[in-house]
C-alpha cells in the first residue's frame, strides 16, 4: 500500500517537497480577519482584542468594588449578586486574554500545535466560573426570599445605571469579534447580559420606592440567575464539546465526508477526524481510498482549497491510499 501524507492550506502557493511531505504557505483575508498559514497559524483575536480586554477588566474591576461597598450599605442582595457575577466576569476575561496571548506562541517539538489550545481551557474555566456564581447568587436570594429585607431604591437605581454604561461599553468592545470565537463571543455576551441585568435592577429599584415590595430585590436576583444561565449555557457546551475533540458545531461532518467521497477517483473515505485546535481553527485528517492511483498535488490543493472556503477547515492532512480497502481495517480507528 502507498501512502504519501498531505499537508496542505488555503490558496496554496506552487509545492516545496521535503521526503514525502507538501507544506504550502498563504496570507489571505477572511471574514474580516488575518489568517497567515504556514504549518498551522492562525491571527485572530489576539492581535485585535489586546486593549478591549485591557479597558474591559479594568472598568469591570471598578465597577466591582463600588457595586460590592454600595450592596453591602444599601444591603441590596441583587445589587451583591450582581457585584459576584461581575466579579467572575472579570476573571473570565483575564483568563480569556492569557488564552489568546498565549495562542500566539509558536509549535514547538512538544506543543505541535503551539499553546493555541489554551483558549478552548478558558472557555471551559470561564464556563465552570459562571456555574459557581449563579450557585451562590441563587441560593443567597432564595434566603433573602423567605426572609425580605428593607433595600434603599435609589442606591441600587444609581449604581445599576452606572453598570448599563459599564457593561454595555464593554460589550461593544468585543461586537466585533462574536462570530468568530467563542472566547469573544463569550466576553460580549456576557456583557450585554450584564447591561441588561442591571437595566433590570434599575426598574425594580424604582418600583420598590414606589410600591415598597421588599420581596422585589431577592425576585431581581433569581432573573439575573436565569439570564447568566440561558446567556452561557450555549458557549459552556461548546466549550466542552472542543475540549473532547468534538467535530465543531460550525462544521457539518456529513457534508464534509460526501464532499470528500464525490471527488473523482476517490471509492471511499475513513478514519475521518474532524477536531478545534483552538477556538477559532479546525483541523482534520481522513484516509482517501483511490485505487486508481496518487492523483498529484493539484488534487490535493483543490480539495484542501475547498475545505478550507467552505467548511472553515484550515489545517487538512490528507492520506491518499491506492491499495485494498481491507489492508487499512486493522488500524483504522474511525467509522467509515
Amino acid at each position: 500500500m502507498t501512502e504519501t501524507p498531505k499537508f496542505e492550506l488555503m490558496n496554496p502557493k506552487p509545492t516545496k517537497h521535503n521526503h514525502g511531505f507538501h507544506d504550502h504557505e498563504h496570507l489571505h483575508d477572511h471574514h474580516g480577519h488575518d489568517h497567515a498559514h504556514g504549518g498551522i497559524g492562525h491571527s485572530h483575536a489576539p492581535d485585535t482584542f489586546g486593549w478591549a480586554f485591557a479597558i474591559g477588566i479594568g472598568l469591570n474591576t471598578a465597577f466591582v468594588a463600588a457595586e460590592f461597598v454600595v450592596g453591602l450599605l444599601s444591603n441590596s442582595v441583587a445589587l451583591l449578586a450582581d457585584a459576584g457575577h461581575n466579579m467572575f466576569d472579570v476573571l473570565g476575561l483575564f483568563a480569556a486574554w492569557i488564552a489568546t496571548v498565549l495562542a500566539m506562541r509558536a509549535p514547538t517539538a512538544r506543543y505541535t500545535f503551539g499553546l493555541k489550545g489554551s483558549t478552548i481551557l478558558a472557555a471551559l474555566f470561564n464556563g465552570v466560573f459562571l456555574l459557581v456564581a449563579v450557585g451562590a447568587i441563587g441560593w443567597e436570594a432564595i434566603l433573602r426570599l423567605l426572609q425580605p429585607v428593607e433595600v434603599p431604591g435609589i442606591a441600587v437605581m444609581i449604581t445599576a445605571a452606572l453598570g448599563i454604561l459599564v457593561n454595555g461599553g464593554t460589550a461593544l468592545l468585543f461586537m466585533r469579534g462574536r462570530k468568530d470565537d467563542i472566547n469573544i463571543r463569550g466576553a460580549y455576551l456576557h456583557m450585554a447580559a450584564d447591561a441588561g441585568v442591571s437595566a433590570g435592577v434599575v426598574v425594580s429599584g424604582l418600583l420598590m420606592m414606589q410600591f415598597g415590595w421588599r420581596w422585589l430585590d431577592p425576585i431581581t436576583s433569581l432573573v439575573i440567575v436565569g439570564v447568566i444561565i440561558w446567556s452561557s449555557w450555549n458557549l459552556l457546551r461548546e466549550a466542552v464539546n472542543m475540549s473532547v475533540s468534538a467535530v465543531p458545531s460550525s462544521v457539518d461532518a456529513t457534508a464534509v465526508r460526501e464532499f470528500l467521497k464525490k471527488q473523482k477517483g476517490v471509492t471511499n473515505v475513513h478514519d475521518l477526524h474532524i477536531w478545534a485546535t483552538s477556538t477559532t481553527d479546525v483541523a482534520l485528517t481522513a484516509h482517501l481510498m483511490m485505487p486508481g492511483g496518487h492523483p498529484g498535488d493539484a488534487f490535493i490543493s483543490m480539495i484542501c482549497d475547498e475545505l478550507a472556503h467552505h467548511y472553515n477547515i484550515g489545517h487538512a492532512t490528507l492520506q491518499i491510499e491506492t491499495g485494498p480497502e481491507m489492508e487499512c481495517a486493522s488500524h483504522c480507528d474511525a467509522a467509515a
